[in-house]
């Protein structure tokens, strides 16, 4: 008898053996022969802490993580602010646009917000999959949720640390639909170009081309040391746009 390979991989969870199977694909990444990719410096982002990242065709939308959270919309030559928006996102990561609305992915909040794009105000509220202890850093002993999100085809991607997995959600109910192994502990930023999701891996300072159908790893882009390091990442026109929390800049790959 056939087992349908969600049914397989709930399984895997439920019996613990997805870490496991997360950790390999990690070792894999690792390993995994890469592309350096020059990094261009654009400019310093509105607020302390830009961890969440959206391109859009009227500015490039940064999520601030120092709480509590901002939204700002900036032009794309300067950074100079278009728009700053307030909203209720706890120590927030990730930052998409879809079906009218920004999602938020409120990462010690353990939950998904839909937020409204005028007010900030939160819509709905959704419990995020995959929560638990990061595995890197300062964040380690304490309960956090996702980072990264993208919005594809009226479904939206969230990508999440602790359970090192990329998860497909329904956005009207919350509901996962889809999972694949992330490529390694800390997953961050996400975007999707020509039918792939791409995945930031902060501690590696790389970004990953992923097939979503099963997690494979088909690329790896390799940044230096010297680098800023990627924390939220989108694409315009084909380019990688990124940000670093820690020094506040905003780059893109050339």
């Amino acid at each position: 008898m056939r087992i349908a390979r969600r049914t397989f991989l709930a399984g895997l969870v439920a019996a613990g053996v997805a870490p496991l199977v997360s950790r390999a694909a990690a070792s894999k990444a690792l390993e995994m022969p890469a592309t350096p990719r020059k990094v261009e410096k654009l400019f310093m982002a509105p607020g302390n802490m830009p961890n969440g990242l959206q391109t859009a065709a009227d500015g490039l939308w940064i999520l601030d993580q120092e709480d509590p959270n901002k939204v700002f919309k900036v032009n794309y030559e300067d950074g100079s602010v278009l728009r700053e928006i307030q909203t209720e996102g706890f120590h927030a990561s990730g930052i998409t646009l879809g079906n009218g609305a920004l999602w938020i992915a409120s990462t010690f909040g353990l939950t998904t917000l839909k937020v409204d794009i005028e007010t900030g105000k939160t819509l709905k509220t959704f419990d995020t999959p995959g929560v638990g202890d990061p595995k890197w850093g300062a964040a380690r002993g304490r309960q956090a949720g996702a980072h990264g999100l993208e919005w594809v085809d009226g479904k939206y991607w969230i990508a999440v640390p602790p359970a090192m997995a990329l998860y497909q959600i329904e956005p009207e109910t919350g509901k996962v639909l889809h999972q694949i192994p992330a490529p390694g502990e800390r997953p961050h930023g996400i975007a999707w170009h020509e039918g792939y999701i791409w995945c930031v891996e902060s501690n590696h300072r790389a970004i990953y081309k992923i097939d979503p159908k099963d997690g494979r790893l088909l690329e790896k882009l390799q940044l230096s040391a010297d680098d800023p390091e990627p924390h939220g990442m989108s694409m315009r026109n084909g380019e990688f746009w990124y940000c670093d929390a820690v020094t506040r800049w905003v780059c893109r790959l050339v």
